[in-house]
């Protein structure tokens, strides 16, 4: 395994925890501030709508300059959006913070994403995306818990500041890791080169599949405390455990995802999706149970984050002449997802339709997702055999050429 890889999943860790940590901390954020609840979940909301900003807009902006230095730009612009969350005086500023951190989120993960296939060969494209996404699963497993409990135990801003300081770590890692030439930094390509990817029909689908895929299983995560305590019957203080045992589902499912979708990506998608469909199912008719929530849970996180290396292979696949601003999307593209299953829960728990509505909702996200997945499939198929067809009639026209001048 290439050790660049370390450094980019120790950049994955500084942003997963940055975006995923305040949700633990946003009583002591809002009181710190003085503001409503409702008020400080700008600072959760805001963000991933910066992170869809600066996967487009920041990813487009840098496809010109070489991959490494702009990751280590990247990575700076994540340390002072922290230091600026760490120092904030006053909410504006703390929402400031946010959305500088935000805009590097997205943009270091899609270029990431690129130079870390870039590092290995061919058939482990997959595979290194998925190590690169293991910071991810593992700010989730143990960066968010641990960072929460520093928060609560020595003020929200010392987590803050424990983040500026693991961005530094990979910050150095990358200028010192990650290979400047050679396979670790391919040459990058201009704007319009980049555009012409999303000319293919298989980008496009496979965008969808991510904000469907993706977003039927945040629409079930994201009120899943409610689920589990009114539900389920789970005591409050029960619920950080269950979710380090909803991260390890994820780290589990990362990495088996990658290395199946190393083998075959369209495969893969088709049948964690389908089985994400019936954990999801499986959930929200046991919720009342506790120890079938608990596996419920685990195999939430494994077949949900499982989608996440083949789904990102996938658009590089079909944007492989410039893939750098199609994988940015890609990343927009999981908190578009984000944003529409948590919309949708939240619309069918106001409907009064029970906490285990959100989990039916998603599953019908999820399902919607499977079909695009099984449209883009077929027609990708087609597609391979027609040009195959096409390559065999070619080479007898020519025989036939050959035949007739002998």
């Amino acid at each position: 395994m290439p050790i660049g890889l370390i450094a980019l999943a120790l950049g994955g860790f500084g942003i997963g925890l940055t975006e995923f940590v305040i949700m633990g901390l946003l009583p002591e954020v809002a009181a710190d501030f003085s503001v409503s609840e409702a008020t400080a979940g700008w600072l959760i909301s805001g963000y991933a709508l910066a992170v869809v900003v600066g996967a487009l807009l920041l990813t487009a902006a840098v496809t010109r300059f070489e991959r490494k230095p702009v990751l280590a730009v990247l990575m700076v612009l994540f340390i002072g959006g922290n230091l600026v969350s760490a120092l904030a005086p006053d909410y504006s500023m703390m929402i400031i913070g946010r959305i500088v951190a935000a805009l590097a989120h997205g943009a270091f993960f899609g270029i990431g994403a690129v130079v870390a296939a870039d590092m290995v060969a061919p058939t482990k494209k997959a595979g290194a995306i998925a190590i690169m996404f293991t910071g991810l699963t593992a700010a989730n497993v143990l960066g968010v818990p641990f960072g929460t409990m520093l928060g609560q135990a020595a003020g929200w801003r010392s987590t803050f500041w424990a983040i500026t300081g693991i961005g530094v770590l990979a910050l150095v890692g990358i200028l010192t890791l990650v290979p400047k030439t050679g396979r670790g930094d391919t040459a990058p390509g201009s704007l319009r080169s980049e555009l012409r990817a999303f000319r293919s029909g298989q980008v496009w689908l496979s965008i969808l599949v991510t904000i469907l895929g993706y977003g039927g299983m945040f629409g079930a995560f994201t009120y899943i405390a409610f689920t589990l305590t009114e539900v389920t019957g789970f005591a409050a203080s029960t619920v950080p455990w269950l979710l380090i045992l909803f991260g390890v589902g994820l780290f589990i499912g990362n990495t088996v995802g990658g290395k199946a979708a190393d083998r075959n990506v369209d495969r893969t998608l088709l049948v964690v999706l389908a089985v994400l469909v019936a954990v999801l199912v499986g959930f929200a008719l046991t919720a009342g149970n506790q120890p079938l929530t608990i596996a419920s849970i685990v195999l939430l996180g494994g077949f949900g984050f499982a989608t996440v290396p083949g789904l990102q292979m996938r658009v590089m696949k079909y944007a492989h002449s410039a893939p750098t601003l199609a994988s940015g999307a890609n990343i927009g593209a999981f908190n578009v997802g984000n944003a529409l299953g948590a919309w949708l829960g939240g619309v069918t728990i106001t409907a009064g339709l029970g906490y285990t509505s959100p989990i039916w909702a998603g599953a019908g996200i999820t399902l919607l997702g499977l079909g695009v997945m099984a449209i883009a499939a077929i027609s990708a198929k087609r597609s391979k055999t027609a040009a195959t067809i096409g390559d065999n009639t070619s080479e007898t026209a020519t025989d036939a050429v050959v035949e007739a001048s002998i």
